[in-house]
């Protein structure tokens, strides 16, 4: 089997409406953990429908494991939770997940074996035995988390898998998918949820209206910001111009500091590229007279880098 897991080359789907994405091209390895980031509207469900094989691309290409997306052994291949989804409310959890076993040619004495033990892995358990239509749309949640690992997939697709979770719930849901990473299952996460992209990802892709603005590295994206900030005291803003002229820093008074009848203690902050450059102002700061109390590394959020990516720019829209 191919050591690549994904591979879409200028995917596009174009709408009469202008939705859709243009030109998308991503790779993602074997076992990866791939987070797929934007607003609403910018693509994100018609990208991943078409490398599960649900809708036809306009133009462009797209393997899983080397076989072309949209064949049966492309779709042998994947898990998928779509962000809407429905379930036989009729059914009890397990005669649905049951189903899902048949549609995959799952034999049936494999399928009496892993099912009790999926329902108790997702946090259904006995519940599997009451109908879906008594279900809470977090538990429904639940169930299509197992109908998408019912076949053991090499590749699942998640979209907004923690959406109708409680944080309970979404601390759950993550460590089944962290499980998953560990016994080598490639995982797509589309999710709104930044902060389970930052702990569970590797590698992730920002996209909006249509078109990947930014992608890499999730380590490399939080570390590209070392904020740090320094708590002093004896501070008189002539400091603060001298330590500019002395460093070439752009070094500024933090709005974190503390409204306080002591003016001159007040936390500093700076965007520094090394260790070596911390040490360094520390230095300065004890030349000066100034008294440090305390040096913090703030580094940066996801949810950060997200608002700043797509500040300024125009978004779709859910309504639009």
């Amino acid at each position: 089997m191919s050591t690549t897991a994904i591979e879409a080359k200028s995917l596009t789907k174009e709408y009469d409406n202008g939705r859709g994405c243009r030109d998308v091209s991503i790779t993602v390895g074997k076992g990866e953990a791939f987070g797929f980031l934007g607003p609403n509207g910018a693509g994100k469900s018609t990208f991943v429908k078409m490398l599960v094989g649900l809708i036809h691309p306009s133009s462009g290409s797209g393997t899983l494991f080397g076989h072309k997306i949209g064949s049966l052994e492309a779709k042998s291949l994947i898990g998928y939770l779509p962000e809407l989804y429905r379930y036989q409310e009729w059914l009890t959890g397990e005669e649905v997940v049951r189903l899902h076993a048949r549609l995959c040619g799952m034999q049936r004495s494999v399928a009496d074996k892993r099912i009790p033990q999926l329902l108790d892995e997702v946090g259904i358990g006995k519940r599997g035995r009451d109908r879906v239509k008594h279900y809470s749309k977090g538990m429904q949640q639940r169930l299509g988390l197992a109908c998408a690992l019912v076949n053991d997939p090499a590749i699942v697709f998640l979209d907004e898998p923690s959406s109708a979770l409680d944080p309970i719930g979404r601390q759950e849901v993550r460590r089944i998918l962290q499980n998953l990473k560990e016994k080598g299952v490639t995982i797509f996460l589309n999710s709104h949820l930044l902060e389970d992209v930052e702990v569970l990802c590797d590698r992730m892709a920002l996209l909006n209206n249509g078109v990947i603005l930014r992608h890499g590295k999730v380590s490399e994206v939080l570390n590209k910001r070392m904020s740090w900030r320094f708590k002093v005291g004896g501070y008189a803003p002539i400091l603060l111009s001298w330590l500019k002229d002395q460093t070439g820093l752009q070094i500024r008074v933090s709005s974190h500091t503390e409204e306080s009848i002591d003016s001159s203690r007040v936390w500093l902050e700076a965007e520094l590229e090394s260790e070596e450059q911390v040490g360094w102002l520390n230095s300065l700061i004890i030349e000066q007279g100034m008294t440090l109390y305390e040096v913090s590394h703030q580094q940066e959020r996801l949810e950060e880098w997200f608002m700043n990516a797509v500040s300024g720019l125009s978004h779709r829209g859910e309504h639009e």
